[in-house]
């Protein structure tokens, strides 16, 4: 064996032995991470539970002790903490094989695991890392002096940073400063000064691939989505960073990044975070307290229905206190039908009217107080009217989640408009975060930690005793809107908002179009908010026709058929509209008037362009009518056009028949909008080609039938009372 060979082999063997010498040294038994907290803060405890998921050691220093090291969000200091760690660190400055890593807490998550960060330091080659961003802080002058690098971030963050245990400490025990002093300034000018630099090897993590610095690099950072996890990536420098630190204004992004880190994820069952706390009650439990505060600020569409969900909520009423400021005059009437109806359910309630003249930021607190000074509540539930809560459950849904501050995810109906926003601007204002519509849309399904939430909310009554006991949460001298408030007061305490889209919850309704001055405004909302409209004034089993049509299609005549259209309420309210408008035609011709309109046989009517209500009959013609009429009448597409569209009144001594004619349609629908036996008697229609009377309409269901030359048809006299049916001539 030639010795050429033989010293490969031993060469071979050495290098082995070094890297096996090294991955023993590099266990994750070997490193510990150490942070700075005074308390347990949301972010403290999101960071912790990172440490947990991926199995870290975590000495946590200043647990209960008074921060003297200054507002480190907004300007210098941090001293404070290299005292405490300089105190830490001398009890391992002999161990040569510990690695060491400092972290910040408050604004840190993990990314992963203990074996993949020590692989990357020790690939690196160095023996102290510091993280590194693109400002100079907190002294630019200095920016001159940092080493040139070809790629990458070159300036120092002290917010992580990792090495071996002699080296940490000798750095640290250079400390001879003031709490209130800068941290980062300190191992600025150890990191500047080439002689430490070369003693303790120091270098920055330019290319973010242990440390992710967020401020101004989170353009750099997407989510990477693999079928088990979900990693930040930094797109710039192709890395995948372990520790993501959401320092200076970022930390809201962190926030949303926080979502995902650590989690299992899927596109089918994706989920924001997972792995938290719940509660969950007994059958025989009490229930916690909860004070349910309403705000009416502006008149609001489907008033009566938002209302009425409060009566029904599945949670026991003698455990709501309930609170109502209304500041709307035009709701008086519904607050008032409202309280004639459940006053039982609520006996404590309090009610305050637009007569005193309260704004709302005023209103809110004053709701809030209420909760803060009653050491039985605990939780307050905030919820405007615009939302419409179609869950019953959902104050035991949201109180299980056991979070401090939760909205349930709504949003209009269709649309991406909701309840929360996902991310700021660097103004504080909105900011569609990555997935903000996969959220929306519940193609990714959990509960999510944002910056920003309205509309309906729950926050412990704990919080508001403490943490937030001394926060305006509503009222700003700058003229902020109190949602804006609100959020700002929350974040500001460090404490973090969630939605949840786990369940569905509701939706918001639309409110701008909303015109009170016309006697019932909900019947012109079905653009604005189609589902409310449809919950109110279409039949409750118009549906059904669609999965069993022998039930709930009926042919009483050839060709003739008989369906349910409009609830009850659909048909009160057409009628009450039209007496109240009160300009019926009196039998004369209105061609001019119907734009070219006309009638074959004149009737005592009002037609839809009279009360402004055509284009919103047009659009229940193609919604409703439309599919029906294509399910019965195989092969006929409508165009759902009519320009002949009219309520007829019939009075035994005003017109009480309807000689023989022809409708100029294609195909007629005609409604019946009152009960016959009780508001009228007679009537009814008789097609004479088949000799086949129906005389007994049903108050809601349309009849439907061909128009022209087939179905000739004539109104049978009405004997007694009045009889109202809606008539359209459809595709003229």
């Amino acid at each position: 064996m030639s010795s050429c060979f033989l010293l490969c082999l031993l060469s071979l063997a050495f290098f082995q032995g070094a890297v096996w010498a090294e991955q023993r040294k590099l266990s994750p038994e070997n490193l510990l991470v150490i942070t700075v907290a005074t308390e347990e803060t949301d972010g403290y405890l999101r960071f912790m539970r990172t440490a947990r998921e991926f199995n870290y050691t975590v000495k946590v220093l200043g647990l209960g002790e008074e921060w003297k090291g200054g507002d480190v969000a907004r300007t210098v200091g941090g001293g404070q903490k290299v005292r405490w760690l300089k105190k830490e660190v001398q009890k391992h400055s002999e161990k040569t094989e510990l690695v060491i890593m400092f972290v910040d807490s408050y604004d840190v998550i993990f990314a992963s695991g203990p074996e993949e960060l020590l692989s990357k330091f020790s690939r690196m080659g160095h023996k102290v890392i510091f993280s590194a961003e693109g400002f100079c802080w907190p002294d630019q002058r200095l920016a001159s002096k940092y080493p040139e690098v070809r790629t990458g971030k070159r300036y120092l963050n002290s917010g992580g940073f990792i090495g071996y245990a002699p080296e940490i400490s000798a750095i640290v025990q250079q400390w001879k400063y003031k709490d209130s002093d800068d941290d980062q300034l300190f191992y600025t000018r150890i990191y500047l000064d080439k002689t430490h630099r070369t003693k303790f090897n120091m270098t920055l993590d330019h290319r973010s691939r242990i440390f992710q610095n967020l401020n101004g690099a989170v353009d750099e950072v997407v989510l990477k989505f693999e079928r088990a996890k979900v990693r930040a990536r930094n797109v710039a420098y192709d890395t995948l960073p372990v520790v993501i630190h959401g320092n200076g204004p970022t930390k809201l992004q962190l926030n949303y990044l926080g979502n995902y880190v650590p989690t299992a994820w899927t596109y089918e069952t994706g989920c924001g975070i997972c792995d938290d706390d719940v509660l969950f009650f007994s059958e025989d439990e009490q229930m916690p307290l909860v004070y349910v505060a309403v705000f009416i600020e502006h008149a609001t569409p489907f008033m009566e229905e938002f209302l009425e969900r409060l009566s029904t909520l599945n949670y026991p009423k003698t455990r709501i206190r309930l609170f109502i400021h209304n500041n709307v005059v035009y709701h008086e009437r519904h607050i008032q039908k409202f309280w004639e109806r459940h006053r039982s359910l609520f006996p404590d309630a309090r009610v305050v009217g637009p007569e005193e003249n309260l704004k709302e930021d005023e209103a809110r607190t004053m709701a809030v107080e209420v909760c803060k000074k009653d050491p039985e509540c605990d939780y307050y539930f905030s919820i405007d009217s615009d939302v419409a809560l179609t869950n019953p459950d959902i104050l035991r849904i949201l109180i299980e989640e056991n979070k401090s501050v939760i909205a349930p995810m709504l949003s209009k109906h269709g649309k991406l408009w909701s309840n929360f926003w996902g991310a700021l601007s660097p103004e504080g204002y909105y900011s569609r975060s990555e997935d903000y519509i996969e959220i929306v849309q519940g193609k990714r399904v959990g509960l999510w930690n944002v910056p920003y939430i309205t509309q309906a909310y729950l926050i412990k009554g704990s919080m508001l005793r403490t943490k937030l006991s001394q926060v305006s949460l509503y009222m700003d001298e700058g003229g902020m809107d109190a949602d804006m408030v609100f959020c700002r007061s929350i974040r500001d305490q460090g404490v973090f908002m969630y939605v949840s889209n786990r369940d569905e919850f509701g939706r918001l309704v639309a409110s701008s179009n909303f015109n009170t001055s016309r006697l019932h405004p909900d019947m012109w909302q079905i653009f604005d908010n189609p589902v409310d409209w449809k919950e109110k004034y279409v039949h409750e089993n118009y549906s059904k026709i669609f999965e069993d049509e022998k039930k709930y299609v009926e042919q009483p005549c050839p060709d003739v058929y008989w369906f349910p259209a409009f609830s009850d309420k659909m048909c009160d309210h057409m009628v009450e509209t039209m007496e109240d408008h009160g300009e019926w035609s009196g039998g004369t011709h209105k061609d001019e008037r119907l734009a070219g309109g006309y009638e074959n046989v004149p009737t005592v009517d009002i037609h839809m362009n009279q009360i402004g209500f055509e284009k919103e009959w047009l659009k229940f013609l193609k919604d409703y009518i439309s599919p029906v009429t294509e399910k019965l009448y195989p092969g006929y597409y409508p165009r759902a056009q009519a320009i002949m569209n009219f309520v007829v009144r019939y009075r035994p001594d005003e017109q009480p028949l309807l000689r023989p004619h022809h409708d100029s349609s294609t195909f007629t629908i005609n409604i019946a909008l009152n009960r016959k036996d009780i508001d009228y008697e007679g009537g009814g229609c008789r097609f004479l080609r088949y000799d086949c009377k129906v005389e007994s309409p049903r108050k809601g269901w349309s009849f439907m039938h061909p128009g022209r030359l087939t179905h000739y048809h004539e109104g049978l006299r009405v004997t007694k009372g009045t009889r109202y049916i809606m008539v359209s001539f459809v595709d003229p």
